[in-house]
């Protein structure tokens, strides 16, 4: 194993950032020339989001056990800790991983969206802002990788992934090998998420050379309380499952996952259920939970011990109860949790990832 540090440029003298790349280079196994499959993995993009990083923490002594028994035959990339710039982000004691303080943009969106898989096309940052360099950065170590997984989580929440529907159902092993519950499909991306750098250059080659056996994947690891250390060591196997059935690691004592059995749904699916009035919320519903079209999902306290003081919120269809606030306080228009529809939802906002 390799470690080296990538250092980012502040946007104000005398200031930088830095986090460290893993590299396990592997070896070519059979002595054929087609090296085998290369696998980015990174977490905490969001950086107080910490349920990947443990998993990743967990995950790194099964790949130097892999590696000291050479085992590894294609390379693998770790980034336990990808957004510096967040993680020292404080504002009255809060920590505020999600979006840059100075230019006001999420750490997921603004990636370059190439035309083409080359590396050399990416934007010049040297006079953008640290953000900015950062994403750069981060798209240069994934691009040219077989899989890249970028590992997230949600408030509270199932384990889920964002796949691009032209890999459905080529990654289903992916998903059973993961452990996930849920499978949500994506058509295009407008806002420059780094699942939608990674993948967007190669749905645009031409059919013969497309990349269709790439392994594109945002994970969301349930939600932002679930840093646990059985968890984390659950979501490393499923990782190193997911390493093995690709073809990155050799491991012959590992038995192939069953076939995935969870949700699969489209975006549009998905409705975001904005609170129709700020208060206390009372949930009646929980990840997982199925419902009916009608039923109540959660209680409003906006007026407490007045008469009319509650508002009840409704599902809008049948469907899953995909994620919640992990937080009961709420203002008007934010939203109260991911029910995922048995059909098209109806709320226009529906259809890009929320912020």
């Amino acid at each position: 194993m390799q470690k080296s540090i990538e250092r980012i440029a502040g946007d104000s003298e005398g200031v930088s950032y830095e986090f460290p790349v893993f590299r396990f280079e592997g070896f070519r196994f059979d002595g054929s020339d087609k090296a085998a499959p290369s696998a980015y993995l990174q977490a905490a993009l969001h950086a107080g989001e910490l349920p990947g990083v443990v998993a990743i923490d967990a995950l790194m002594p099964m790949l130097e056990k892999a590696e000291a028994e050479g085992r590894i035959k294609g390379s693998i990339t770790i980034v336990p800790q990808a957004n510096p710039i967040g993680r020292a982000q404080y504002h009255f004691g809060e920590h505020q991983g999600r979006f840059h303080l100075g230019t006001r943009t999420n750490f997921n969106r603004g990636f370059p969206l190439l035309a083409a898989p080359d590396v050399e096309l990416l934007p010049d940052t040297t006079l953008g802002t640290a953000d900015q360099r950062l994403k750069s950065r981060l798209l240069q170590l994934s691009i040219g990788h077989d899989i890249v997984l970028d590992l997230h989580c949600d408030d509270e929440g199932l384990a889920y992934l964002y796949v691009h529907t032209s890999l459905w159902p080529a990654m289903a092993d992916c998903a059973a090998a993961m452990g996930v519950d849920a499978v949500i499909l994506w058509d295009e991306d407008t806002d420059g998420t780094f699942e939608g750098a990674s993948i967007t250059p190669y749905l645009s080659l031409p059919a013969e050379v497309a990349r269709f056996d790439r392994r594109v994947a945002t994970v969301e690891y349930r939600g932002i309380l679930d840093v646990d250390g059985a968890l984390a060591g659950a979501d490393a196997e499923g990782l190193y499952r997911l390493l093995v059935g690709r073809g990155v690691i050799l491991d012959q004592a590992l038995s192939t996952p069953g076939s995935f059995t969870g949700i699969v749904a489209p975006l549009e699916n998905i409705d975001m259920m904005p609170a129709p009035r700020a208060g206390a919320i009372l949930y009646n519903v929980k990840p997982g939970d199925r419902v009916a079209k009608g039923a109540l999902l959660a209680t409003i306290v906006h007026a407490p011990g007045e008469a009319g003081g509650r508002t009840q919120v409704f599902a809008p269809q049948a469907g899953i109860i995909l994620t919640r606030r992990s937080r009961r306080i709420i203002r008007a228009g934010e939203d109260l949790l991911k029910l995922v529809g048995d059909r098209k939802s109806a709320d226009a906002r529906s259809g890009t990832l929320e912020d």
